[in-house]
This record gives C-alpha cells, structure tokens and sequence, in this order.
C-alpha cells in the first residue's frame, strides 16, 4: 500500500470519529426514573472519560496526519501548496496544513529518539562548545603550581587574598587565581575588549543599520570592528601631522662630532637611512661616523684620505656606499658591507681637473658630476664608469634630482633653470629663474616642489608641474637672506625648507613651507651658530645636524617629530 492510499485510510477513521462524536450530544434523552439516578450519574461520568480518551486519540491522529503529510512532501515535493522562499519555518511548516512544510521531519517510531539531522545538530554544538572551551584554555601551565605552597600572612599586602581569618597558607594554583581575581577587581575591563564576549546587540540591529556601520569602517563586516575595538594601536600611524607656522620646537642636544671634532671646516653632514648613523666630514681629510644617540654620540670610525681634501662626501640612498669628493681629478667609493675604500678617475674622455660637487639619483643608480663649461658628467654607481654627458648654455653650479631619478634639474652662470629626462638624455624645459643671474642652490621635494637660490641671496619656490607647464612666476620669493645661497635643504615630509649662506655668521633659515613663512625663534637668538656651511635632517625629521666652519656639528631636537 503507498504512503498516499495509508493517508486517504486515515483521514476516514477521523471522518467517522468525529461523526459519532457529533451525533451523541444531538440523541435525544430517555425518560429516567427513580432507580437509575445512579446509574445515569455513572454513565455521565464514563461518557465524559470517553469523550476525554476520544478527544485525545483525535489530537494524535491529526498529529500523525501532519506528520504524513510531511513526509510526502518531503519526499514527493510540495503536494499541498507551493513552495515559498523567504519565509520562516514558523510561517511555512507548523501553523497549518496548507502551508509549506519543514524541510526534516522528526521519526516517532523509535521512541521518541532525534533524526539524523538533529543529531548531527546536536554534535555540531558540542564540538563548538568544545572548540570555545579549548581556546580559552592557557597555553602553558606550571605543573609545579599545584606541589607549591605560598604563605599569604608573612606579605602584608598579600593579607587582602584570604578569605578566611585564620588561612595562612594556599597551593600555588589558588594563589595565581587569587592574584587573578584581585586584578580584575582593581582594574575592571571594559565588556567590548572581552575575547569570549558575544555582540549582543547585533540580532537587534536591523541589516540597514549593520551594513550602514560596515561601510561607514570600510570592512565587509560588524566582526572586523570589534576586531579593531579590541586594540588601542593607533589606526592610521603617522610620525607627525600638520607643523604650525611661527614657533619651532627644538632643543639642543649634544654636538654629533663632541668625541671627535674636526681640525677643519665641516663641509658634508648627512644621515644614514637608519637614522643612527651619521657621516661627518671637511678639509681635515677625515671621513668620521658617528652614533647619534643625543646623549653620547659615540664615534663609530674615522677614514684617513691622504691625498685628497674632503669637499663632499654622500651616502647612497640604498646606504650600500659612501661616494667622497673633493678638488681633485678622481674620486673615493667606501663599500660599507666590505669596508674597502675604492680610488676612482680621472674619468675617461674627460679632463675635469675638479670632481668636488655632485648629486646622487634616489634610486642609487647614478652620479651626476659638475664639469667644466657647462658639462654634467653621469656616472653609473655600479661600474663606476663614464655613462653620458649632458650639455648647459652657462657653467653649471647646482644640481637636483627629480621623479625619483628619471629627471635632473641644473642651473648655473645663465640664470636659467633646465630640466633633464635621463632616459632620452634630452632638454625637456628651459625657464628663467625670476631675478636670477647667477643661479648657486637647487633643491626638490617629494611633493613636487623645488627651490632655486641664487648669489643674491633670493630663494623662488616653484612647483615643478606647473613651471613645466609655462608658469614663471614662484609660488614664493624668500628674501631672508643677503648673501649667495649656499645650501638648500627640505626635510622629509617638506615642510620645513632650510636655507644657509656661508658668507656670514648665523646665516640659516629654516621656512614653513605650507605658509612660507620663516620661523621666528630660529636661527637661537643667544646662540650662535658661527658660519654655517652644511645641513640635514633624519630621515624621519626628529634631528637635525649643522655643519659649521669652526669644525663642530650641532644637533638638535625638532619636537613636532617623534621619530629620528
């Protein structure tokens, strides 16, 4: 017999049960008399037994019913009404006959005992409980703790951790719990940063308001949050924000060179790309290290070069070299990793008599060199060879790289400004730097700004784009100065511009570029800093090292950065 033919069988025993069930209240009473009173009370009170046992075989009948139903609609498909989505199983499987069924149905045969998918339910939860209780679980335990016994009486502050008057002494194991307790006592957490604490308001939030938080963090979901509550690291880290123009924060610190002072002008200071370590050198012929700690500075090493005056000395961006210069025909390479020092030159083709000024690429590829009527002389920094030249209308008396080392900027006797692409060695832009004749400094920034000093001791700020553009006129005109402009410098993050003249005592600037303004309390107005002739900042801008003509090299601490 099918599952459909057991069905029709019975909904008709119901049919008929509730047939006699309607028809016995409906019979009229027969005329009772006298001696059956109590016969009649006994059979009211068996009828409203029976009418109790019908009711309750019919309740478990349609309960079965519902149950075949069920089934076949679990195994037949939807044969009653059709099949609806997004509803829940309260709506569409246990309120009515007509409506869809659950998708599992419960087995009443074998007494009352789960399906397979409520078993397997029923698992899944005990292994997530398990998988919860093994995470909060330590991950080390000293077995000694429970062998170990600590006396809680002879620590007057360790009196607080008896619960009784009279214990004096507990196992190690009690003692750490008790230590535990009291700390979460003194200091109370707060309920978000609890790892096994559940987002309790989440079910109460509707799906507008969670994907409206989750856009509003810029994460997929509501968890990724509580992730991030859970930290105090900050979310964005930056080594400074914004420098307020007028006051410089700074202070003096120990000279860099204090252990070892120069016997001549300081003409090169620079940082490492660690920013602990930091080159200092001048006409004495020594190349000198020094550990810039700000108390100590202790000094690392020194170089002996015995035929050549140091005019300048530069790291390698990548800090693998250090490339020494001075009036000479040939130049020094110091590998650092090898510490050999490497004589090079007279370059071939070439009879430059002097080497003593050029710039490096960011990118540690190539030396640029100063040459004679108005040459620039690239050098490959890996062979050490003579790679091209590049040609100006004036001498050439200052350099800059730009674009990460793909663009070159000169300037010189002509007071005009030239921009280089390195990769066709081409003149891609000539201008006129505004009320210049003689230009002596350039100097680039990452954000796309460059300053171009001359020997009146006028610095223009340009931006770089839109002097490419045709635009001539500066962003700003410093007039601080009344010398020629020596040296040019931005800091890492080019707000702050310093520009130094060695032609007169305390002759350094340092300007705030986003109001191009000078910093008043700067150059010390109760030091002084005697004929400055180089500048640098940390890669990170917390120190800043001036070179002087008196053989010493200042450091200072700029507040506004936290890091050297």
């Amino acid at each position: 017999m099918s599952l459909i033919s057991q069905n029709v069988a019975v909904v008709s025993s119901i049919e008929k049960v509730m047939e006699e069930n309607t028809l016995s209240p409906s019979s009229p009473p027969r005329n009772a008399d006298a001696s059956d009173v109590d016969k009649s009370g006994l059979d009211t009170s068996r009828a409203k037994k029976r009418k109790k046992e019908h009711k309750i075989e019919d309740k478990q009948l349609v309960k079965e019913q519902k149950e075949m139903m069920k089934l076949e609609n679990f195994l037949f498909g939807s044969l009653y009404s059709p099949v609806e989505f997004g509803k829940d199983e309260e709506q569409n499987g246990f309120n009515s006959e007509e409506k869809t069924p659950a998708l599992y149905i419960m087995d009443r045969s074998a007494d009352h005992s789960l399906s397979a998918y409520e078993d397997d339910y029923g698992l899944l939860d005990e292994s997530t409980n398990k998988e919860e209780h093994q995470q909060r679980k330590p991950v080390w335990v000293d077995e000694e703790e429970e062998k170990a016994t600590v006396n809680i009486t002879n620590v007057s502050r360790l009196r607080k951790l008896r619960k009784e008057e009279h214990e004096n002494s507990i196992s190690g194991s009690e003692y750490v719990s008790r230590l535990r307790a009291q700390h979460a006592k003194i200091n109370p957490g707060t309920e978000w940063a609890q790892l096994d604490a559940q987002s309790r308001g989440d079910d109460d939030l509707s799906s507008d308001d969670e994907n409206a938080v989750a856009l509003a963090g810029g994460y997929d979901n509501v968890d990724s949050i509580d992730d991030i509550l859970r930290t105090s690291e900050k979310l964005v880290v930056k080594s400074g924000g914004k420098l307020m123009p007028g006051l410089l924060g700074y202070s003096r610190l120990v000279d860099a060179n204090a252990e070892e002072p120069s016997n001549g002008p300081i003409n090169s200071v620079q940082f490492h790309r660690n920013s602990q370590l930091l080159l200092a050198t001048g006409l004495d012929r020594k190349l000198r290290f020094f550990q810039i700690d700000g108390k100590r500075n202790t000094k690392i090493q020194s170089i002996f070069l015995e035929d050549c005056p140091i005019r300048k000395a530069s790291f390698l961006p990548d800090g693998s070299q250090v490339i020494i210069a001075g009036r000479r025909k040939f130049f020094y390479s110091l590998d650092l990793v090898k510490a050999k020092v490497d004589k090079i030159g007279p370059l071939v083709g070439r009879e430059e008599k002097s080497l003593e000024a050029f710039e490096i690429s960011p990118d540690s590829s190539t030396i640029a060199f100063m040459g004679n009527e108005g040459y620039i002389l690239l050098v490959s920094t890996k062979t050490k060879e003579l790679i091209g030249t590049l040609k100006m209308n004036g001498t050439v008396r200052s350099l800059a790289f730009a674009d990460d080392g793909r663009q070159l900027l000169s300037s010189g006797g002509d007071g005009q400004i030239y921009h280089w692409d390195l990769r066709t060695r081409t003149c891609i832009h000539k201008a006129v730097d505004e009320g210049c004749i003689n230009g002596t400094a350039l100097c680039t920034s990452p954000n796309g700004l460059f300053a171009a000093g001359s020997n009146s001791g006028i610095v223009n700020i340009y931006n770089r784009q839109e002097f490419l553009g045709g635009k001539k006129k500066p962003l700003k005109a410093i007039e601080n100065l009344t010398t020629k402009v020596d040296f040019l410098k931005f800091n890492h993050d080019a707000q702050i511009l310093a520009i130094c003249s060695r032609m007169k005592q305390s002759s350094l600037k340092l300007i705030h570029i986003p109001s191009f303004t000078i910093f008043s309390n700067w150059p010390p107005p109760k030091k002084n800093l005697q004929y400055p002739s180089c500048l640098d900042f940390s890669p990170e801008g917390g120190y800043m090292a001036v070179g002087n003509a008196a053989g010493k090299v200042l450091l200072y601490k700029l507040h506004h950065y936290h890091h050297a």
